[in-house]
Parts: C-alpha cells; sequence; structure tokens
C-alpha cells in the first residue's frame, strides 16, 4: 500500500518539478490510502489557490483511492506518534494512518526524512 502526502497530491496536481516521483503511486488507486487530512489540505490549498471548481476535481481523484477517515483510535496512535517523534498534527496523522495501513510514505516534506517506511524526494 502506498500513502502520499498532501505536498505530493499538490506537486502531481501543479505538474511540479517532482510530479514523477509521485505519479506511481497516485495512479496505482487499488493501492492508494488517503487520510481525510490530506483530503482537508489539498482542497484547502486548492481552493485559495486556484478556486473551488479544480478543487473539486482533485478531491474526486483523491476519492479514487481508499480515502480514510480519522478514528478517536487512528487519532490517538498519532498523538503518540506526534510526541514520540515531535511532528505536527497533520503529520501524524499521514503517519498513523499509514503504519494502521502498512503503507509507505511518499512525500517531499523534510520532516519525514529519516523516518523508515517513507519514500523521501527532496523539494526542486
Amino acid at each position: 500500500m502506498n500513502l502520499v502526502d498532501s505536498c505530493g497530491w499538490l506537486e502531481y496536481f501543479d505538474d511540479g518539478p517532482n510530479a514523477g516521483f509521485f505519479a506511481k503511486p497516485l495512479e496505482q488507486t487499488a493501492r492508494l490510502v488517503v487520510p481525510t487530512i490530506c483530503v482537508y489540505e489539498v482542497f484547502r490549498r486548492l481552493l485559495s489557490q486556484v478556486g473551488r471548481g479544480p478543487a473539486l476535481e482533485a478531491v474526486a481523484a483523491m476519492r479514487q483511492a481508499h480515502v480514510v477517515p480519522l478514528t478517536d483510535a487512528l487519532a490517538m496512535q498519532a498523538a503518540a506518534l506526534g510526541a514520540q517523534l515531535k511532528m505536527s498534527m497533520a503529520d501524524s496523522i499521514v503517519l498513523a494512518t499509514a503504519h494502521a495501513h502498512q503503507a509507505t510514505v511518499w512525500t517531499q516534506d523534510a520532516h519525514f526524512s529519516k523516518i523508515p517506511g517513507v519514500n523521501f524526494k527532496t523539494k526542486s
């Protein structure tokens, strides 16, 4: 399983320099999990940058994968990871979701660079 962090979705939708890095996991929707926090972050950013229509189209693409809601158990796991690794709320939810689904995290967020089970590419 794979999980692409919000920055990867945004890079892909923007056809940024690292879009190709994220294309493989994003295009294998049967093996892709999407935390609801990523839906929030992507929708919010695109809503402010390009408007409602493109933001809704992006979310429709994200919904082709398995969207994972934030449950109380997942929130507690995320909180424990966040405290242990000194991560933000969103990053700890992403990591906890990946752990819960045995997924590899794909990201260009430097906070993840040294965490096992993460495919990290430096932002160009």
